[in-house]
């Protein structure tokens, strides 16, 4: 234990102790090399995560706060956005001052303000939106208005050198994307959900199967207690998922079905078993890993077009590399599976890391970053940037995709295959 520790220890109380830390971490962050401008503050506030952070050009993470919402909404059983608004509203001020307090920062040495703008719920976009405009206004800092979808490819970015352009898979609760981040501000959209975004039929499900009433899935997203349940299944082929658009040779994605599937799986089962109104069915954990396989065997290949469609029109280059963000990429059987697929192709597979790959003000601040330095979209004048609860990524190659008719030998992936 060092001098200083022992005389904050004995001699001071904790809040002078945070406060003499603060200011040493604040002149540190000034003067010393470590750190490079700008600064930039991230606010993000698109769905149900109010974040706030501060980065620096080289990815230094100054100060990051989130305030979740998970266990206000799990007691709805889904998203209120009324009620997301009322917490983001509720939460969006001290979040933003405690990135700001932890970064050492004042905002007076901000170099400008990333919000997400689009796309979203757009009562909670208004909120943090209109703080930052707030902000901006109040301190004379320019505004960077940023696509949440487009934030979560970048992250990755800012801990690993990934030359562009590259291929990027986007899975979340609202979203399922395949897209080239061609350059920072220029993305071709190659495949979207048509219905369901895969966290969206996570989350369902589980309230279907009524895995909350089980205290150790609690707290948990659908898609964290599925993944879970699904690693204790003692039979992987007992629930068989058909393969969604099996017929269409595009990269389009589509939940709905494996959502209705499972569903209607747990009805008969509880008719089986009589299971109580508020009981989970015996041997729940076989029908999760059946519908885990189902949706990531459908995710892979749909990846696996992809990956032959710029193969085909030699996008990439050189660069083979494809990464995996939003909150769903998260789930470690859903990466593997996807890793065993890129493998064979030649393809680096990366994500974030786990923290960065749910919603969070860092993202945003790190689009910011790579937004200013090349001066796209960091406006002065902001007064006309509104929310926009839908928004396409990039420039829509949906139908070159569909016109190439690629018809792909399925990829053996080790993860997926079923025992016996």
């Amino acid at each position: 234990m060092n001098i200083k520790t022992i005389f904050c220890n004995k001699f001071l109380n904790k809040s002078l102790v945070t406060s003499w830390n603060k200011s040493l971490r604040r002149q540190f962050c000034i003067s010393s090399k470590t750190f490079e401008r700008p600064f930039i503050l991230g606010i993000e506030t698109s769905c149900d995560d109010t974040g706030a952070a501060v980065v620096d050009a080289k990815g230094n993470i100054l100060g990051d706060c989130v305030a979740s919402q998970l266990r206000q909404h799990l007691a709805f059983g889904g998203i209120i956005p009324p009620v997301a608004a009322e917490l983001h509203r509720q939460n969006i001020e001290k979040v933003v001052n405690t990135a700001l307090s932890d970064s050492g920062l004042k905002i007076e040495e901000i170099d400008s303000i990333a919000v997400t703008n689009r796309p979203g719920l757009a009562l909670s976009l208004s909120v943090g939106l209109r703080y930052a405009k707030h902000l901006a206004r109040k301190h004379g800092k320019s505004l960077i208005p940023i696509h949440h979808m487009e934030a979560h490819a970048l992250t990755v970015r800012m801990e690993n050198d990934v030359p562009l352009p590259f291929l990027s898979l986007l899975v979340s609760g609202g979203h399922c994307l395949l897209s080239i981040c061609k350059e920072i501000d220029k993305f071709l959209l190659l495949g979207e959900s048509i219905d369901d975004a895969p966290g969206e039929a996570f989350d369902k499900i589980a309230r279907r199967m009524k895995l909350r009433n089980l205290v150790e899935f609690r707290n948990m997203s659908g898609g964290q207690a599925i993944e879970i349940a699904a690693s204790r299944a003692d039979k992987s082929r007992e629930f068989d998922f058909p393969l969604p658009l099996a017929r269409s040779r595009d990269c389009q994605f589509s939940f709905s079905g494996l959502k209705n599937t499972a569903n209607r799986f747990t009805y008969f089962q509880e008719r089986e078993h009589g299971t109580a109104k508020d009981d989970v069915f015996p041997g729940y954990e076989n029908l999760c890993l059946g519908l885990l396989k189902g949706i990531t065997r459908h995710i892979c290949h749909r990846t696996q077009r992809a990956i032959e469609f710029c193969e085909d029109q030699k996008i990439l280059g050189e660069n083979r590399i494809l990464v995996v963000s939003g909150g769903v990429a998260c789930n470690d059987f859903l990466f593997t599976a996807v890793s065993q697929l890129g493998e064979q192709y030649g393809y680096k597979v990366l994500r974030p890391r786990r923290k960065l790959c749910t919603d969070n003000g860092v993202m945003i601040a790190w689009n910011g970053i790579e937004r200013y330095k090349i001066k796209s979209d960091v406006l002065e004048n902001f007064e006309h940037v509104m929310p926009l609860g839908k928004c396409k990524l990039g420039e829509s190659w949906l139908d070159k995709v569909s016109k190439r008719q690629l018809a792909c030998k399925w990829a053996k992936i080790p993860i997926l295959r079923d025992e016996e």
